[in-house]
């Protein structure tokens, strides 16, 4: 795919990975663009009728009774500067790249009533790769207007924005492009700002992520299979089907399909083994649900009409909404952050089985020459201390929230917040993981007559291409970090 086109509809995480990542080109369909030209009509027609429609004639927040007459223009202008209080690093450059595509996304189903030409610019601005700089802290989930003021604020010829490698002022960036600054009109500015993108955007790379490092997670577990002998016979279909939970016969086949060939299949193994290895079925199964879960949560945003207010075409009506708001949203990232905790802490503690002071057959933590060596047993104390960053990281933050704007504001959801310690969790599970393989594969190489799996020879193989055998006692440090780079690449 080289070009992601909008229809207002089936946008989906990968497209915008790809927009992210890979600066694949955005267009619309004229479908679109006639869906636009017809919603500003109709907001253009109610409003001629005189009836308030907030951010439009009426002011926001508590200033919800303050009328906003003939200067809608500068109040536009206005609105979007005031907004302007983001604060903390600035987004990375994929993820602002998401949060604009995640807006024209949802700005193409319709309901927004923003001016073409507005919508257009935004396009223009990505396609033509002009980043504004967008500061990470400011949304508590009731829509990421603070965020998002930062991209409007670029729109408009105002604030900074990255060109080529370069941060200049937006002014300059738009014209080294080739672009003019927008004019906004009537709602414009909040058509820009009011909706929940940046959590969007940064969701949809955050289960993308999540997605490739789980197969790296597959690929880890079943090696730690070979390498602790265990017995591929609790991965039989008929024992998922007795207990149909989530994801777990699912889960069980992908790890049976890498055992395939293993020697395993002949072994004399034990009856039962510990239960990071013996329940990994299970716990693979609780994490694929909680990512479809998240996954479908992101895409429902990404092709909604999550405006207020909202303009209903075929009812030639503008109501209010609090379609803004994302509570399903937040929780599905809750969720998805304990289950990656739950996964990375069977991988930790299948680490410590590995390491440990010799079970199933393995010499004392992992090294051949026994002894003083201490082998793989000083690397407990990393996995452990990735863990206790992981597990902070599972504090929830949902009902971390107080009444704003006098009281008008009296709920929100931390959206942005769950997301993005979501999204933290990843690096140091992938380091976890890379520790396991790291373990796995020494084991394997100290089971004499042992032989992999068609699928766990191809981790193992991996592993070795960056991590030689230990022999001796040595720095391990940099192996880890090595095989994280390459678990990263993909």
């Amino acid at each position: 795919m080289s070009t992601l086109i909008l229809q207002g509809a089936g946008v989906t995480v990968a497209d915008i990975e790809a927009v992210a990542r890979r600066n694949i080109a955005v267009e619309a369909t004229p479908e679109v663009s006639a869906k636009l030209v017809k919603a500003r009509s109709v907001l253009d027609q109610v409003a001629a009728t005189g009836q308030q429609i907030y951010g439009l004639n009426t002011g926001l927040g508590a200033n919800l009774k303050t009328s906003v007459g003939d200067e809608t223009f500068h109040f536009q202008q206005q609105l979007v500067r005031g907004r302007g209080v983001g604060v903390g690093p600035s987004l990375p450059r994929d993820v602002t790249r998401a949060v604009m595509a995640a807006r024209l996304s949802m700005l193409a189903v319709g309901g927004s009533g923003i001016s073409p030409d507005v919508f257009n610019d935004l396009l223009a601005l990505l396609n033509s790769k002009v980043h504004p700089v967008v500061p990470s802290i400011g949304s508590i989930g009731a829509g990421d207007l603070v965020l998002l003021s930062a991209i409007a604020q670029t729109m408009i010829g105002e604030g900074y924005a990255e060109y080529e490698g370069e941060v200049l002022a937006s002014t300059e960036a738009l014209s080294r492009a080739g672009l003019e600054p927008s004019t906004l009109g009537p709602k414009d500015g909040l058509s820009l700002l009011n909706a929940s993108a940046v959590s969007v955007g940064k969701g949809a790379l955050a289960v993308v992520d999540t997605t490739a490092l789980f197969e790296w997670q597959r690929d880890a577990a079943a090696l730690s299979f070979e390498g602790l002998g265990g017995n591929p016979l609790i991965l039989a279909p008929a024992i998922q089907q007795a207990r149909p939970a989530a994801g777990q016969a699912q889960e069980a086949e992908k790890l049976l399909k890498r055992l395939e060939g293993s020697s395993l299949h002949e072994a004399r193994a034990v009856i039962q083994d510990p239960l990071s290895l013996r329940c990994v079925a299970s716990i693979h199964g609780a994490l694929a649900q909680a990512l479809a879960a998240a996954t479908e949560a992101v895409e429902i945003e990404l092709n909604a009409a999550a405006d207020n207010p909202l303009v209903i075409v075929d009812e030639n009506r503008v109501l209010s909404t609090g379609n803004f708001h994302t509570p399903s949203l937040a929780l599905a990232f809750e969720t998805l952050g304990l289950a990656v905790a739950q996964t990375a802490l069977a991988s930790a503690a299948r680490f410590i089985q590995l390491t440990g002071s010799g079970r199933n057959g393995l010499p004392r933590y992992l090294s051949p020459v026994g002894g003083a060596s201490a082998g793989l047993v000083p690397l407990q104390k990393t996995v452990t201390a990735l863990m206790g960053a992981i597990r902070h990281r599972t504090n929830p933050v949902l009902l971390d929230f107080m009444p704003v704007s006098e009281g008008v504001e009296d709920h929100a959801t931390q959206t942005l917040l769950a997301v993005t310690k979501c999204a933290e969790m990843l690096d140091l599970w992938r380091h976890v993981v890379a520790c396991e393989m790291l373990a796995a594969a020494q084991a394997v190489d100290l089971r004499a007559g042992h032989h992999c799996g068609d699928g766990t020879r191809q981790t193992y193989d991996l592993v070795r291409a960056i991590s030689e055998t230990l022999q001796e006692d040595r720095s391990l440090g940099e192996d880890v970090s090595c095989l994280v780079q390459r678990l990263q690449m993909g």
